[in-house]
């Protein structure tokens, strides 16, 4: 019973640990975003266009921070337009041609309820340039693109740690 003490006195803990901070959650937030990336290779998850009846604001997140935020949805002539409102988006590099060539917004629909879910950011090289970019994703200096995907939402956000987290109130 003396060696089992231990064991249940971490168990206990790991129990009492706020889920959001768990190691699992952690992998969750680094395996949800990759297998989005590997979801908009497929150009049947593509959205060309936005989808209609956006809500005023989406749960945004940036992959690999650790609070949750939101867009403002807002449209311009043909593109939809979400203002960021996390405060700045991640600086932007420029390819050797001086072209901008990271960070990026991806709009994620569920694929089997049609429902939009919110927006990532991704700080990272962007996907090619034919890719359908359907608006921008603009803070107060900047303005990036954002593609949209369908995605099979149960797969890439758990419940018990949801990839968009719980975003301040717009």
């Amino acid at each position: 019973m003396l060696r089992r003490a231990p064991l249940l006195a971490l168990l206990a803990v790991a129990c009492a640990v706020d889920p959001h901070r768990s190691p699992v959650c952690g992998m969750a937030l680094l395996v949800g975003p990759r297998l989005i990336l590997d979801q908009i290779g497929n150009e049947h998850a593509l959205l060309t266009d936005a989808p209609r009846g956006l809500p005023a604001s989406l749960p945004a997140r940036l992959v690999g921070g650790s609070d949750s935020t939101f867009v403002r949805v807002s449209s311009e002539r043909d593109h939809v337009v979400l203002e960021y409102q996390g405060g700045k988006l991640p600086i932007v590099t420029a390819d050797t041609n001086g072209r901008d060539s990271t960070v990026f917004g991806v709009l994620l629909v569920d694929d089997s309820t049609a429902t939009v879910q919110g927006v990532l950011i991704f700080d990272r090289p962007r996907p090619p340039s034919d890719f359908p970019q359907i608006g921008r994703l603009v803070d107060a200096d900047r303005s990036v693109p954002f593609y949209g995907a369908r995605v099979n939402w149960a797969s890439v956000s758990n419940p018990r740690c949801p990839l968009l987290g719980k975003p301040a109130k717009p």
